[in-house]
Formats: structure tokens, C-alpha cells, sequence
């Protein structure tokens, strides 16, 4: 099982995940698109069990297209957006690539919400898609995950 660290960009929240091997995925949802700041967001989901967190956090919840609702959780000093829980999904935790130390070691395979993609975006050919969510989160996100 391999470790890897994040954390916010004034370094007062910092995490580890130890996993066997992390994958990520591209989310278009309006909602990540404004998170982010940007086209869309990478989560990079990890189970719950191997996540540890240490730093001063809060949690703001938002409803979800599916009738659930995601805590999202950042750093209360700087803002920084760490990693999403769903509700309906607390075994998963959701970390934000770009808080990765080394967000380079990502690539995603697969994009969600590909209805509310930006128009001028390309998508890797032979990556898998999604409308919009995939139905059972975490079937999907076992059948991602090698055994």
C-alpha cells in the first residue's frame, strides 16, 4: 500500500491517503466547474478507512442533482477545497487532485457530467463518459479501482 500526501496552500491543513494506487476522474458539474474556478474539478476517490486529516477544516453541505447532498470540506484559514463526502457514500472520501502534492501523478479515467462540459473542451478519445452521474457511486467507483 502506497501513501500520498496534500494539503491546502497555506499549509495549516494537511492529509495522507494509503492506498494501493490512486485514479481520478473529471467532474463537469456546475458545481465543480465552480469550485474549481475552472472547466471542471478532479476528485480522486479514496476510501474513508485510509484517509487521515489533521488541520483546522470546516464543512459546507450542498444539495446534489440526485435528491443527497456532498460535505465539502476546506481549510478555514485559506479556503482551500480538500475533499467532498457524500452522504449517501461515507465510505468514500472524494480528495481534490489539485491539493495532491504531486497532482502530476494524475491522470483521469473516466469524465462525469459531460452534459454541462464546456463546449470548446476536447475529451481524450476512448476515455469513458458519463451524461451525467453514474448511478450506483460506488459500484462505478469498484469497477474503476483494480482488484
Amino acid at each position: 500500500m502506497a501513501s500520498y500526501e496534500g494539503g491546502c496552500q497555506c499549509g495549516a491543513v494537511r492529509y495522507e491517503a494509503s492506498v494501493d494506487r490512486l485514479i481520478a476522474y473529471a467532474c463537469h458539474c456546475r458545481e465543480c466547474q465552480k469550485q474549481s474556478a475552472s472547466a471542471f474539478g478532479i476528485s480522486v476517490p479514496v476510501p474513508s478507512e485510509g484517509f487521515r486529516i489533521e488541520g483546522p477544516m470546516k464543512v459546507w453541505r450542498r444539495p446534489t442533482d440526485s435528491g443527497s447532498s456532498t460535505d465539502c470540506w476546506f481549510c478555514e484559514s485559506c479556503g482551500t477545497r480538500l475533499y467532498h463526502r457524500g452522504v449517501r457514500e461515507p465510505e468514500w472520501v472524494a480528495i481534490k487532485g489539485g491539493s495532491l502534492d504531486d497532482p502530476d501523478i494524475l491522470t483521469p479515467i473516466a469524465h462525469i457530467w459531460i452534459k454541462r462540459k464546456r463546449p470548446w473542451l476536447l475529451l481524450p478519445p476512448g476515455v469513458p463518459t458519463h451524461d451525467t452521474e453514474p448511478d450506483d457511486y460506488d459500484a462505478w467507483l469498484n469497477s474503476l479501482t483494480p482488484k
